[in-house]
């Protein structure tokens, strides 16, 4: 059958890998140090690997291909997960659960579970049209902010939808990504947490430019965090 199904371009591929992590299908693996895709069945042609590529090594293309087959994708990632692996990306989901061993903590001491539901978390590697964004509570958190506020998780994070970045140390202007994943999707609310330095002012501008571009009125809540650790 004739479909729309992902072309990789191997002289582009800087072989970072990140399009086989965002592939919840495991249609893309890695092989000889470059990006490819395994198996025509497996892609579904939505393309969730194509934003997260830095070198646009990925597109769509049109041509003769086998139906995508759901069925043998589940049996994959079943068969991945029976020995130890990931099933590619853990988009839909993420498992906060974490051992006393982990953290170096004793048996006595109450392990906090994390209040984070999907990966990735980065604004700029977030599919625009990721399942969990649909009719989601979002936080947009810059990075410093989760590190400041002790109680981050229990707070800010729970029955969220988290994406965090850093327009300082990121250098990019987050408005347009942020844009694309409000006009594709039905957000109830948006809070965003920022510190109180001047150079966290770009991840609320970019949020407020988003609006603006997507068109949306959205609810809008601003935190400021101070570098004491408390809400201004």
């Amino acid at each position: 059958m004739i479909r729309k199904i992902i072309k990789i371009d191997e002289e582009k591929c800087n072989g970072c890998g990140l399009c086989a992590k965002a592939c919840h299908e495991g249609a893309i693996g890695m092989v000889n140090g470059k990006a490819k895709l395994l198996r025509d069945d497996y892609c579904d042609g939505l393309g969730d690997c194509l934003p997260v590529c830095p070198t646009d090594a990925i597109s769509f293309e049109e041509r003769e291909a086998a139906a995508y087959d759901e069925a043998a994708v589940k049996a994959n990632m079943a068969a991945k997960n029976e020995h130890g692996g990931h099933g590619g990306c853990m988009s839909s989901a993420f498992n906060g659960e974490i051992s006393h061993h982990d953290i170096g903590i004793s048996d006595s001491e109450t392990v906090i579970p994390s209040a984070l539901t999907h990966w990735p978390v980065q604004i700029k590697l977030a599919p625009v049209n990721a399942p969990y964004f649909a009719d989601a509570d979002l936080l947009i958190a810059a990075d410093c902010s989760a590190y400041a506020y002790g109680n981050f998780h229990g707070k800010f994070m729970k029955d969220k939808v988290t994406l965090i970045g850093c327009p300082k140390l990121d250098m990019v202007d987050y408005s347009e990504k942020l844009t694309e994943i409000l006009r594709n999707n039905d957000i109830r609310s948006i809070t965003v947490t920022r510190m109180e330095v001047p150079c966290c002012g770009g991840i609320e501008y970019a949020v407020k430019q988003a609006l603006a571009d997507s068109g949306r009125d959205t609810p809008l809540n601003i935190v400021t965090i101070g570098i004491d650790g408390k809400i201004k």
